[in-house]
């Protein structure tokens, strides 16, 4: 883990969150049915995936949907107001991110498709170096490059040896990109980042940090973390509405082609004499945002950071933290439970954790804690299937009557549960998770599953 992310880990634990409140999120009182009867206040722990939305950033976005109105072309006073609250929000990400003053913030979809946007915009002949335990939205958009695909390394120390030797032996000694995980959105481990970050700039090489789990959780500063780029996802961070942010150092984003070709990323066209077209494209952050921009996607990224900067990462942290430790510590007591990690058990995470249950194929436990408690999971692989499959290797998994939604034939039995968490989880959320795990263990289901269209359900 980065000498940065240890120290706020170390400084956050030690504080007393025990006057801490969640964060105020959409769904928070929302009741959901259960197979055995009655109805019950649903635990969403799939934060990982899409966290709820703030109610700081609903209220916002709701204040302004009356003035909505086009972006930058518009002589018009909505037109206009519209205007300045995109540019205020590019400037409130920056800050959020720590950004340097030459750095470009471009708004995107997603981290999926901002990593897509750099891969884009990459020289011809860079070369791209990624740890196989990536999420595919990291891990798959290097198709237009030489890719070495570096294998999972079991400490941080390992990983920093392994993008060294990697670098320092890459033929021929040209551009290279490294792309690594902050936190990872199957085991929650916080990666080296400032450490990976040197060895890339020690060799010549830059280095992109998919944000999409670190983001939400813990502060991001481009500068103390010496990366070059930082991507993440306005849904992961309790903003709806897909959008996503890739900021970073502009000469690559400036040298090529606009993502997109189209009305915004145009600065001048005109007509040749032979029929055709000259193009002049920005040089700003509009070069790869052509099209009408998604402006409440973006104000709801912008009022998130806000309210996750005023609230105290400091706080936050340290309360996310009670909670990692509560649900370690309760699944510690059940012999059958094996929690997924790299680094070794005591790794710094996130709220984001992975298990398996002997016994129990995992698509099955994750129906009944949905059916029977009301709680929210994720079974599979997570779209990162080379790190699930490392994480569980070759034991034999209990097949059971429903198999991994994602997995591939032969596969059913090879997969796990995730269970993620954040700023907005109650208490009572967390308990309750890890009740219903003791439960089912012992107790086992009180209802029958079976497999409908690749989904465990419950049978009617």
């Amino acid at each position: 883990m980065s000498a940065s992310l240890n120290a706020a880990v170390a400084t956050t634990a030690a504080s007393d969150p025990a006057c801490a409140e969640p964060l105020a999120v959409l769904g928070r009182d929302v009741t959901v049915p259960l197979v055995t009867g009655g109805e019950v206040t649903y635990a969403a722990l799939d934060y990982a995936a899409s966290a709820p939305a703030l109610q700081r950033v609903w209220d916002d976005v709701a204040a302004y949907a009356p003035y909505y109105g086009s972006v930058h072309r518009g002589a018009g006073y909505l037109s206009q107001l519209s205007t300045d609250l995109f540019e205020q929000s590019r400037a409130t990400v920056a800050e959020f991110l720590d950004c340097r003053p030459t750095d470009q913030v471009v708004f995107t979809r997603s981290t999926t498709d901002s990593l897509n946007l750099l891969a884009a915009v990459i020289p011809a002949d860079c070369q791209v170096f990624v740890f196989e335990t990536e999420h595919h939205a990291s891990l798959l958009p290097w198709t237009n490059a030489q890719v070495g695909y570096l294998n999972a390394p079991r400490t941080p120390a390992e990983a920093v040896a392994t993008l060294e030797r990697a670098l320092a032996d890459r033929e021929p000694y040209g551009p290279a990109l490294v792309c690594v995980t902050g936190a990872s959105n199957v085991t929650g481990e916080l990666w080296p980042v400032k450490e990976l970050a040197a060895a890339a700039h020690a060799h010549g090489a830059r280095i992109v940090l998919d944000a999409a789990q670190l983001a939400p959780h813990h502060p991001v500063s481009v500068r103390d973390l010496d990366v070059d780029w930082v991507a993440f996802s306005g849904h992961k961070l309790y903003a709806p509405f897909g959008s996503g942010v890739l900021a970073g150092r502009a000469d690559w984003l400036r040298q090529a082609d606009p993502y997109l070709a189209g009305g915004g990323a145009s600065r001048k066209v005109s007509r040749r004499e032979d029929g055709g077209v000259d193009v002049e494209w920005h040089t700003t952050a509009a070069r790869h945002e052509a099209g009408s921009p998604n402006v409440i996607g973006v104000y709801s990224i912008a009022s998130a950071c806000r309210a996750l900067t005023e609230a105290g990462f400091e706080n936050l942290v340290a309360r996310e933290q009670r909670l990692v430790e509560r649900v370690r510590a309760g699944l510690a007591e059940v012999p059958a439970v094996r929690i997924l990690s790299l680094f070794g058990d005591d790794a710094p995470r996130v709220g984001v954790l992975s298990f398996v249950v002997d016994g129990w194929n995992s698509s099955h436990f994750a129906a009944a804690l949905s059916a029977e408690y009301g709680i929210g999971v994720r079974d599979g692989l997570f779209c990162a299937h080379p790190l699930v499959r490392t994480l569980l290797g070759s034991e034999p998994q209990t097949q059971g009557e429903c198999g991994a939604p994602e997995a591939a034939p032969g596969e059913r039995s090879l997969n796990a549960i995730r269970v993620s968490f954040g700023a907005g989880t109650p208490d009572e959320h967390v308990d309750r998770f890890v009740r219903a795990v003791k439960e089912l263990v012992t107790d086992g289901a009180k209802w029958q599953y079976r497999t409908e269209e690749g989904r465990c359900v419950p049978a009617v």
